[in-house]
């Protein structure tokens, strides 16, 4: 499939994702999310494929929903906004489930929309000069499809005060609600992107996987569960092949086999 929209390149095991409207600040519409559905689906399978970099062409990271596609949705029908608004919703857990990490090198205004594409990500790395706001009560909707993955990252009581304010953010007071992980100058931007790039790389990729997985399934679960569930998980990687290259390598003072290649 040819993109319109996005841009994508892989260098060695690291896929470069970006947002390619840069004349509109990177807003999405439907096209935007019909081919990023189509890219994480086509990538899901990519066996050398160890993370994921997101960000936007240009001065913005992503400014949200654009407006003249949204405008557009009144001539349509409730039966055609709700499939829209699906797809949006589907893309956005496809990235948050996606098995490899995902990390966003928010490299401008993240608003309305562009917030929720940062919070699906697993790490988040911002240029100081960036600015987020969940604008969308300023335009009388609400963060509805960002919203879940919006309450996991930064807590039920931020995004209470956010939600309803809208609050213009700078990249401090992202970092200081736990929307973004690190604060970095922008002329630092690529280099503490490509350290956290090497760190991820370091470590044994199923391994990486199965953390996503913990971290985003244990939660919701009752010790019933959870003890035999990571227990399970712990066992079986263990005696995995990585596992046990992992533990030989550590032992014998060497570097694992998925560093070296």
């Amino acid at each position: 499939m040819e993109y319109t929209t996005i841009k994508y390149e892989k260098k060695g095991g690291v896929g470069y994702l970006t947002f390619n409207r840069p004349e509109i600040h990177n807003a999405f519409n439907s096209t935007l999310i019909k081919e990023m559905l189509h890219l994480f689906g086509a990538i899901e399978s990519d066996e050398q494929l160890r993370l994921v970099v997101l960000t936007g062409e240009g001065k913005s990271f992503c400014a949200g929903a654009d407006l003249n596609w949204m405008r557009s949705v009144v001539n349509q029908s409730f039966e055609q906004n709700l499939a829209e608004s699906s797809e949006l919703a589907d893309l956005l857990y496809r990235v948050y489930t996606f098995r490899r990490p995902v990390i966003g090198r928010v490299n401008g205004a993240a608003i309305g929309g562009g917030t929720g594409f940062v919070a699906v990500c697993d790490i988040a790395i911002a240029a100081r000069s960036a600015k987020f706001s969940f604008s969308e009560v300023k335009i009388g909707v609400v963060p509805a499809c960002i919203g879940p993955y919006v309450v996991k990252k930064m807590g039920e009581g931020k995004a209470r005060e956010l939600f309803i304010t809208g609050e213009r953010m700078t990249a401090d007071r992202a970092f200081e609600v736990g929307l973004v992980s690190k604060v970095v100058d922008d002329g630092r931007l690529d280099e503490e992107v490509d350290k956290l790039v090497k760190l991820v790389l370091s470590s044994g990729p199923e391994a990486v996987a199965m953390a996503k997985k913990l971290v985003s399934e244990v939660p919701g679960m009752e010790p019933d569960r959870f003890k035999p569930y990571t227990a399970e998980m712990i066992a079986r990687l263990r005696l995995s092949d990585e596992g046990q290259e992992g533990m030989d390598a550590f032992l014998n003072k060497r570097p694992p086999k998925w560093v070296e290649d």
